[in-house]
């Protein structure tokens, strides 16, 4: 999907159901999505967990020690954040879910403190 697809009217239709996030932050998602997609052999349905995770990954490689930041500006703070972002891409059909799939699959996956900073590479914090 294309920026300028989803620009057009799929990010009215997002603002009527959740208003917290902004657009970066759905397409960071579908693109971190992509990303643990691209790293299998072939493709299969993705868990929150693997997601969660998948979006750390694609945030530290972009943006490095400004990720934490940087998801923050766009409102997602937490890894449950992640998951209301998927869930409403769901719930617009933009993407498909599993019959055991939920919101809760997001809490908690890991600290934004402690995965953006403390563990970050360069930090002395873990020194």
């Amino acid at each position: 999907m294309t920026e300028l697809a989803f620009r057009e009217g799929i990010m009215d239709q997002i603002r009527l159901r959740e208003q917290r996030f902004d657009e970066r932050a759905y397409l960071f998602v579908l693109s971190s999505l992509e990303h643990c997609q691209g790293r299998l052999t072939e493709r299969r349905h993705i868990s929150g967990p693997e997601l969660a995770h998948a979006c750390r990954e694609l945030a530290l490689q972009r943006f490095g020690v400004m990720s934490r930041l940087v998801l923050e500006h766009w409102g997602v703070r937490t890894t449950s954040d992640i998951g209301d972002i998927v869930f409403t891409l769901v719930e617009l059909g933009l993407l498909v879910s599993q019959a055991q799939d939920s919101r809760d699959d997001f809490l908690g996956v890991f600290d934004f403190a402690e995965s953006f900073e403390r563990e970050y590479p360069w930090s002395t914090a873990h020194v």
